[in-house]
């Protein structure tokens, strides 16, 4: 594997990460790009003990462009794009338009009782793939392998960063979803607090511990594990199965078979392993409805300075898809009251996934 950095015309990092070591990545940026905008606010919520980042540069990003001028599609003659090379395996840079950045502007507090601060941080692109019309489920194997290298090099040299808290990938996949680009891609960032929902997931493997003495997530691995109805998929390294409590109408949460707080712990068995399983499970989503099936994915791993011996690698694969023509919205219960309702049973969820052919 290659690795190769840049910069793009107005100072951003791009990285490159090939398959072979011959790849040449000496195209150059010729682009005139504006100035690189100030780093968000990040304003807490005394009453919510929450952090909200306020960015409102991101107003102005690129949206829904037609194919021939998609940002992430590799630079063509009279073209240029965010990827100056004519090709690439997989990319990470900087994003245009990020929530949490280094270039810090001037903040003043808003008032009352919330603490005003810069969003210190980075937000990266992930391209998966230069080809446009693809998507994750349609990689092969030894691409899928390069992607989760991106992703552990990037949690690796992210956590590095002065004031970073947490690193967080995951892909948003589906005009549902919202997505602004069609290309496959995903992104990363670089949280300067730990998230609400990690601060909530390790409280809770604090309490079971000291009431147990055991590993909360080993546990519900273990018994749905051992219940088997609302398994999905396994192999030997990584097993995939419906939450219980599941949210989402179609939710898959994707457990490696032993602790480890995060990507850059996986062995090498266990990277080749995770290709076929990830891949098929997607393809099952796809299937379920005879279409493209909107999803989210989320690698939930351990705070870069707490919790680390607490947290447990997962990834999080959800749709808001609940029939073929029917989305779950966010209403008042879940909006207002952050109490879900789901509208699909988990194991006829789970049940329905085992039956499509992920192939």
């Amino acid at each position: 594997m290659k690795r190769t950095v840049t910069r793009l015309a107005d100072g951003r990092e791009l990285i490159y990460f090939d398959r072979h070591d011959d790849a040449d990545r000496g195209a150059v940026d010729t682009r005139e790009l504006p100035p690189r905008p100030h780093a968000s606010e990040l304003r807490h919520d005394p009453v919510m003990d929450e952090w909200v980042a306020v960015a409102g540069h991101r107003q102005t990003r690129t949206f829904l462009p037609p194919a021939d001028e998609c940002p992430l599609c590799p630079s063509a003659p009279g073209r240029q794009s965010e990827i100056p090379s004519p090709e690439y395996d997989v990319v990470v840079f900087e994003n245009r338009f990020p929530s949490f950045s280094f270039d810090l502007g001037r903040y003043e507090q808003a008032g009352g009782l919330s603490e005003v601060r810069p969003g210190v941080g980075r937000c990266e692109v992930v391209c998966f793939t230069s080809e446009h019309d693809s998507s994750f489920s349609a990689l092969s194997p030894d691409q899928v392998e390069l992607v989760l290298t991106a992703w552990a090099d990037r949690t690796a040299k992210l956590g590095e960063l002065p004031g970073v808290e947490q690193v967080f990938c995951f892909e948003n996949r589906g005009a549902e979803i919202g997505i602004t680009l069609h290309h496959p891609h995903g992104q990363i960032y670089a949280y300067p607090y730990v998230t609400p929902r990690t601060r909530q997931m390790l409280a809770s493997a604090e309490r079971y511990r000291e009431r147990t003495g055991g590993s909360l997530f080993a546990d519900v691995l273990a018994a749905e594990r051992k219940a088997e109805t609302r398994v999905v998929a396994s192999n030997d390294y990584w097993t995939a199965f419906v939450p219980a409590a599941a949210r989402w109408p179609y939710e898959v949460h994707l457990y490696l078979n032993r602790q480890v707080p995060d990507l850059c712990s996986l062995d090498a068995e266990e990277r080749a392993a995770f290709a076929p399983i990830y891949t098929d499970l997607l393809r099952r989503f796809d299937g379920l409805f005879g279409r493209p099936m909107p999803y989210i994915a989320a690698w939930h791993q351990a705070p870069v300075h707490t919790g680390r011996d607490l947290a447990y690698l997962h990834l999080q694969l959800f749709s808001i898809r609940r029939a073929p023509e029917k989305l779950k919205y966010l209403a008042g219960s879940e909006s207002a009251m952050g109490a879900f309702v789901n509208d699909v049973l988990p194991e006829e969820a789970a049940r329905q996934l085992r039956e499509q052919d992920g192939r």
